[in-house]
């Protein structure tokens, strides 16, 4: 199936149910687990991602498929390697090539049993669960914070605790503050100092919890915004004072014209002046999600840009580097990688790169489909490609897109 997009609208108004958080979903659902809890986490996410580590958790089954959701396959490894029994846990054609050596290295130090079914180093994986004994584990600071993130959710029930040690810069570290800071509000104390981590073996304590809207599905709004002439949106029970790394956008988005405001139902996005930076450059370490926002943004407005700190997109549902570098090419934009982990652009349309009507694959990943689409409203004629992949995040884009003036057909 292919989605055409188009927008003709120059201002928009009215109010947007955002999914919840994913990320705070997902390490919500596992530390209820953990904690025994009678209490339903409310407002979760209904995103593919939390309905596969969902139904797994609540699940009588040995052998799971995640298909591609990355962050269930990293939490429900560490999470079935405490567990006793014998379990199996595969996903997408991705998702193994998708690699996770790095957290069964480490998971197997602290007494675990996980063996490679098909390729080393990547899923299919066999989970022998087993006690698990504390130790110091150090760990490359610039790999995913998602493995960081499920050894931190089971450390308060691993024999004397757990110390990570992480090794030079640390990458998404937002992410791994947003575990910690979860884990606190279930009882959980810890240590961070410099770079190493320290959680005692203690007790999870059950407790009532609601889930915050998601910034990352927040962002596509500002890109929105930022390619109106004006405009009012009410992004509903998004939180101004969160835990969510990517809440950092509403100060980049205001050299774009684009102002926050918290109000009692979310935050109020506004703009009544049409400006935009000369050029942009981000650090995207503790924000990769968003760097395909912002790419696609800066294209369709023809800002020039130098974005870092990209390493981990590589992993991701795909290449995302090298996503961008294809997609974008179709609108006449040669986004360089000057660096690992880095993608530069001149400001510069190549006419002669550029696809009429383009359409735009999505490689699996829900976030190209979700910031490629905001592009029509700079007047780009584009389509998508298996557009509904956006429901591993954000199921009700597509609807929320003709809410505001979007027209969406296949």
């Amino acid at each position: 199936m292919i989605y055409q997009v188009s927008a003709g609208v120059k201002t928009i108004s009215g109010s947007i149910n955002l999914p919840a958080s994913k990320s705070i979903s997902n390490r919500a659902l596992i530390i209820n687990a953990l904690s025994y809890s009678p209490y339903p986490i409310r407002n979760l996410s209904d995103s593919d991602d939390t309905k596969v580590l969902e139904a797994a958790l609540f699940s009588n089954n040995t052998t799971f498929d995640i298909g591609h959701a990355g962050t269930a396959m990293r939490f429900l490894t560490a999470f079935l390697a405490k567990i006793a029994g014998e379990w199996e846990i595969t996903g997408s054609e991705r998702m193994q090539q998708r690699p996770i050596a790095i957290l069964v290295d480490a998971l197997n130090k602290l007494g675990a049993r996980i063996e490679y079914l098909k390729s080393d180093g990547c899923p299919p994986l066999k989970i022998f669960g087993s006690h698990l004994k504390g130790q110091t584990i150090e760990l490359d600071g610039s790999v995913s914070s998602q493995y960081i993130s499920a050894l931190l959710l089971i450390a308060p029930t691993v024999e004397n605790g757990l110390t990570l040690k992480l090794l030079g810069n640390i990458t998404s570290k937002s992410y791994i503050k947003l575990t910690l800071e979860l884990m606190a509000k279930f009882g959980i104390q810890y240590q961070w100092k410099d770079n190493e981590i320290f959680v005692a073996e203690q007790n999870y304590f059950a407790r009532d919890f609601t889930c915050e809207a998601d910034w990352s599905g927040a962002s596509y709004w500002y890109q929105i915004m930022a390619l109106l002439d004006s405009g009012e949106v009410l992004l509903e029970n998004l939180q101004l004072d969160s835990l969510q790394g990517d809440v950092n956008i509403a100060a980049w988005f205001e050299q774009f014209g684009v102002k926050s405001l918290q109000k009692s139902g979310g935050v109020l996005l506004s703009k009544t002046e049409n400006i935009q930076p000369e050029k942009l450059d981000i650090d995207f370490i503790e924000n990769p999600d968003v760097a395909q926002t912002m790419a696609c943004l800066c294209v369709a407005k023809g800002i020039p840009f130098h974005f870092t700190g990209l390493k981990t997109l590589k992993i991701k549902e795909t290449d995302r580097i090298a996503a961008l570098q294809n997609e974008l090419a179709k609108f006449g934009a040669e986004i360089s990688e000057p660096e690992f982990g880095e993608l530069s652009w001149d400001g510069v349309i190549n006419q002669e790169l550029k696809t009429g009507n383009p359409v735009i694959n999505t490689y699996h990943d829900h976030r190209m489909a979700l910031a490629f689409a905001p592009m029509a409203l700079a007047g780009l004629a584009l389509r998508i490609d298996d557009p509904m992949v956006v429901t591993k995040s954000y199921p009700g884009f597509y609807d929320d897109l003709k809410q505001v003036g979007f027209s969406i057909s296949e």
